[in-house]
């Protein structure tokens, strides 16, 4: 029995389907489109068809999980509604996983056995999304939002520099650099969200239902900015 688990947090749809054992039985990622645009609302569901006909059809497949973020608020939207509708129509349980915790897990594979990793992803507006890893995966640092330079005072206080991977750490490489954290390089696979890291973490936490499902936005989306910053004006 499998599990089939998906991301859309970042720009990537990411998707897997995995034993109950752990082996990965269908694996895809699918980048922006020609236009730059992520591909979640066209090719999400097609790519998860697959990845259930890979475990043998939908009946052999136990459990759904998902990418609970952070990340875009519309791919966030995209992967839990989509997450609720199929465990609705297939009566499967669906289990939320931190798109961060994927990331750091995805980074243990390359990390020394003393060094801690640390998850970074570009969340737009000069800002990242981070959390911090121990070497054995425990989360040291809750999810957090912060400007590049504030993550990085904050990393260099650490005792040994972190290994950092994610689309944040390319893009605040110097930042981060200027601490002794170690990124790889920018093409490495490290940098983006395996589904697999998905699934894996899945089998490991208890099953919660629908009610798990909370997004982790962090901070609040643009238009609700936007609202706010309008009845500022118009109060004035």
């Amino acid at each position: 029995m499998g599990v089939v688990g998906f991301d859309t947090a970042t720009a990537d749809t990411a998707v897997c389907a995995t034993t109950g054992g752990g082996e990965v039985l269908y694996e895809e990622l699918l980048g922006v489109a020609p236009d730059g645009s992520p591909r979640h609302s066209t090719g999400l569901l097609v790519e998860v068809e697959q990845a259930a006909a890979a475990a043998g059809g939908w009946n052999e497949v136990k459990r759904l999980a998902v990418g609970l973020g952070p990340g875009s608020f519309v791919g966030i939207r995209i992967g839990i509604a989509t997450a609720r509708g199929l465990a609705t129509s297939t009566g499967l349980p669906v289990t939320g996983v931190c798109t961060l915790d994927a990331l750091g897990r995805a980074l243990g594979e390359y990390a020394g056995p003393e060094r801690n990793r640390l998850a970074v992803l570009d969340a737009r507006r000069g800002e990242v999304f981070a959390a911090l890893y121990s070497p054995t995966g425990e989360r040291l640092w809750a999810p957090l939002v912060a400007a590049p330079a504030e993550l990085a005072e904050r990393a260099a206080k650490l005792p040994t520099p972190p290994l950092a991977g994610g689309s944040g750490a390319v893009r605040f490489r110097n930042e981060l650099a200027t601490v002794g954290a170690d990124v790889p390089e920018d093409g490495d696979a490290v940098h983006r969200v395996a589904a697999r890291h998905i699934c894996a973490l899945a089998e490991a936490a208890p099953e919660r239902g629908d009610e798990g499902l909370e997004p982790i936005y962090l901070r609040a989306p643009d238009a609700e900015r936007w609202r706010e910053r309008d009845t500022s004006k118009r109060a004035r």
